[in-house]
């Protein structure tokens, strides 16, 4: 079969031939791949730079970790995969499946879950959002923020404010559903003003994070209390682009009803990824296909992988890749 193929960490992959994976316990299916979305994820565990990251296979390894797929009998599911999926076929877990609803293209299904993971499992499971709560997403132009600010909307969030470097992203946030946005390029002071301000007006129930990093760092200072009763906050580390180390003030988990987690691979229990499978993703899926849950996405063939992998994707747009 033909496959992406990267033979030492941090390479280009190779288009190339490649063995077909085998079948090797009864959990698994073979399956036809037709797209696979490429996330920051699977390029970090290419690279060896995740916490995720696989030992380097000496004969090579084909990345991407999940993606739209056909069944032996023609059924079209997502499916997590077990070898690599940027190949024409592939295995996949039969328990992490779903069947695809009609109406959903397949680049569209093959975009949705990573950042659907990335945004509800933080919201639901680990922010316990409530109908009405106040949610700030930090780093919200890309592409799982967007996603996020959708679903916290879904999930009832009486407002939404967004963060974000691109300006232009950031405008169309408010077609998506954002109350409020506010630039982190501005200078420390304006905006740690602007947070304190909203927090004052509307108090933060909620942060998603994708930045974590110095904005972090601001919005916890935010969210210092003074002595009094505070509202209870839920802030959800989910990603790190704007560094990996904050500094933390004692007097911010002293002063407020804080909650500091994260949510990310092993920071979930096995129920809770269960009901990605059966209740989460199915739902999204259908939101997308009435028209509830937009993304956008820049389509590429397998055969140009090696000369796409770092293709520079404009702000909030997925990467999928057609087998």
């Amino acid at each position: 079969m033909k496959a992406a193929v990267i033979y030492q960490k941090g390479e280009m992959p190779q288009y190339t031939d490649f063995a077909e994976p085998i079948v090797e316990n009864d959990d698994e299916l073979l399956v036809t791949i037709k797209a696979v979305a490429i996330k920051h994820f699977d390029k970090g565990r290419a690279a060896g730079t995740h916490y995720a990251s696989e030992k380097s296979k000496t004969n090579g390894q084909v990345p991407g970790g999940d993606g739209v797929c056909l069944l032996a009998d023609g059924t079209r599911v997502y499916g997590m995969g077990v070898s690599g999926m940027l190949a024409e076929k592939g295995t996949i877990n039969k328990n992490r499946m779903v069947k695809l609803p009609e109406g959903l293209g397949d680049v569209e299904a093959a975009a949705l879950p990573n950042a659907i993971i990335g945004a509800a499992m933080g919201l639901r499971f680990k922010a316990d959002i409530q109908p009405g709560d106040v949610v700030l997403i930090n780093g919200a132009t890309g592409f799982t923020g967007r996603v996020a600010i959708q679903i916290a909307k879904h999930y009832g969030a009486g407002k939404v404010i967004a963060t974000g470097r691109n300006l232009q992203s950031l405008d169309d946030l408010l077609a998506l559903g954002a109350d409020k946005v506010i630039s982190v390029l501005q200078d420390d002071e304006q905006f740690i003003n602007q947070v304190k301000t909203i927090h004052a007006q509307t108090p933060i129930d909620v942060v998603i994070d994708y930045l974590w990093g110095h904005t972090a760092e601001m919005i916890l200072c935010c969210l210092k209390g003074e002595g009094s009763f505070t509202n209870r906050i839920r802030y959800v580390s989910v990603g790190s682009m704007g560094g990996d180390i904050i500094q933390l003030s004692a007097a911010n988990m002293r002063s407020v009803d804080l909650q500091l987690s994260g949510s990310g691979l092993g920071a979930w229990s096995k129920k809770q990824v269960g009901l990605v499978f059966t209740e989460i993703l199915p739902e999204m899926f259908q939101l997308a296909v009435e028209g509830k849950l937009k993304v956008e996405t820049v389509n590429v063939k397998l055969k140009d992988i090696a000369e796409l992998w770092d293709l520079d994707v404009p702000g909030g747009k997925r990467l999928v890749v057609t087998i």
